[in-house]
């Protein structure tokens, strides 16, 4: 894959060097990482992609994994799977558990070159500042589903925060091996009908 230059074309005073723009670059870094995972992408990479040497790489970002950081919370803020909109108070908590994993499951198909979750991926990591980073990524959104689940279900809330984040995990890991996205949303679908049995059988209705 070509990744675009983000270098600007701006004419520069003597002695200056040129000037980038650090959010088109976190993007073209956040599209390498998805694509090949952080451990597979070295500096030189990223320093060709983004059309800087590495002094301005280091004064930019503090090492690759301070880009990581940025380009997870860019990842969180519009590619993660929205739980403050699928989690709603007006629908069955099944209901909307399955929404999640169904978008999930879209989320993670949607590019070719990109599969999977950013962040449930970067767990593999060695590097364990990008490691730390993608486990407390997965802790926070494991925690808005938790709450979620125990307003209403409240001796549920763990096992079913666990089934939830375990079948994620299992879609982007599937996805990144290669499965499509009906093979994603048949699982997906499958969890849901799971989801729905057992807060049926908790015997609490909705």
């Amino acid at each position: 894959m070509n990744f675009v230059n983000m270098v600007t074309d701006k004419p520069r005073s003597r002695g200056r060097p040129r000037q980038f723009d650090l959010d088109e670059a976190v993007a073209v870094a956040q599209q390498m990482f998805h694509t090949r995972g952080f451990d597979a992408v070295n500096i030189t990479d990223l320093t060709d992609a983004l059309g800087i040497n590495p002094p301005s790489f280091y004064a930019a970002f503090g090492n690759k994994a301070g880009l990581y950081t940025r380009v997870l919370a860019r990842y969180a803020a519009r590619d993660a799977v929205p739980l403050s909109d699928l989690l709603r108070d007006d629908r069955p908590v099944a209901e909307c558990l399955g929404a999640v994993l169904e978008e999930a499951a879209r989320r993670y198909a949607a590019s070719p070159d990109a599969r999977g979750c950013l962040a449930l991926e970067g767990m593999h990591s060695t590097d364990s500042d990008v490691h730390n980073a993608s486990c407390a990524a997965k802790a926070a959104a494991e925690n808005v589903i938790r709450r979620y689940i125990a307003a209403r279900h409240r001796q549920s809330a763990d096992a079913l925060t666990d089934f939830v984040s375990t079948t994620m995990a299992g879609l982007s890991a599937q996805s990144r091996n290669g499965y499509d996205l009906s093979r994603l949303l048949a699982t997906a679908r499958l969890a849901r009908l799971a989801l729905t049995h057992a807060l049926s059988d908790e015997g609490c209705g909705e």
